[in-house]
This record gives C-alpha cells, structure tokens and sequence, in this order.
C-alpha cells in the first residue's frame, strides 16, 4: 500500500485532489442503542475512523472493510452504498494535502482480541453525538452526529 501512498502524494503535488476509502463501524448494544467504533491515530491519537488509501483491485467499500479490520480490529458487513464522504487536510512530511474520504458504514459481527494495529491504536464504543463532538474533521463530525438515528440492521427487513 506504500506505492500507493506514494502515487497520491505525486497527484496532490500536481495540484490534484487525492482519496481515500473509510468505514464507520456500528452496533446495537445490549441495549439496543445505536453505538459507532472510532479509535485512535496512530501519530497524534485523535480519534478517527478506520481509513485508506485506495487498493488495487478491490472495490471502495472492500478496501474499507479492510481498512476496519487492520485499524480497528472489526468484521462484519459493510453497506453497498456510501454513508456519505468528507475532507480533510492530510499531513504530510513537508506539507499538508487535501484528500476526500468516502465513507461505507460497516454493521460489526465480530470484535477481535487481536489485531494488526493493536498495540499502536485504542478503540471506543460512543453514541453518533458522543464521537461527532471527538472528532476534528468537521465534515465527518456532522456526517457522524447525522447517524444519530438507529438504521436499519442486516437483520432487519430492507
């Protein structure tokens, strides 16, 4: 994924915006109420969601399960459509860029122990309005304060 990193940062020093693909995990807790994952950057320890570049061969909404799962630690099932998208100011060693997140909402069956990102990341359970007033991106804060209202699960008739 490094070279792709690489060919982002050579399009954004072109002056092009670049992307990238990211998951908002989400359940119903025992209660039933709605809960999103946000966990922490690795470098500042902001707290985020799950996100990347773009892979090779893999559709968006595949590259953010995957995503989920190496920076989270989380299966399940990721929504077809885009939950939304936002920007953000990435950094980078000289500077900053501009990169525009498409957002897919992941229904989590499973909370792995162990995980690849584990000892450099920590995960919260919040409410949508709880993890919007975390967040730095105020795109995301707002598409995420807008999850408020409970979706429908997988299990729930479409």
């Amino acid at each position: 994924m490094a070279t792709t990193k690489k060919k982002a940062v050579r399009k954004a020093r072109r002056g092009e915006r670049i992307r990238q693909v990211a998951a908002i995990p989400f359940r119903l807790n025992e209660h039933g109420n709605f809960e999103v994952m946000l966990v922490t950057s690795r470098t500042t320890k902001r707290f985020i969601v799950p996100k990347g570049w773009p892979m090779k061969g893999k559709s968006g909404r595949k590259a953010a399960t995957i995503e989920a799962r190496e920076e989270a630690g989380v299966l399940g099932k990721t929504r077809r459509q885009p939950a939304g998208s936002y920007s953000y100011w990435k950094r980078l060693e000289n500077n900053f860029v501009r990169v525009d997140v498409v957002v897919y909402l992941l229904e989590v069956s499973e909370e792995l122990a162990n995980w690849q990102e584990a000892k450099s990341r920590q995960r919260a359970w919040l409410k949508p309005r709880d993890a919007a007033l975390l967040i730095d991106e105020p795109d995301l804060s707002t598409l995420m304060a807008n999850l408020a209202t409970p979706l429908p699960t997988a299990s729930d008739p479409a």
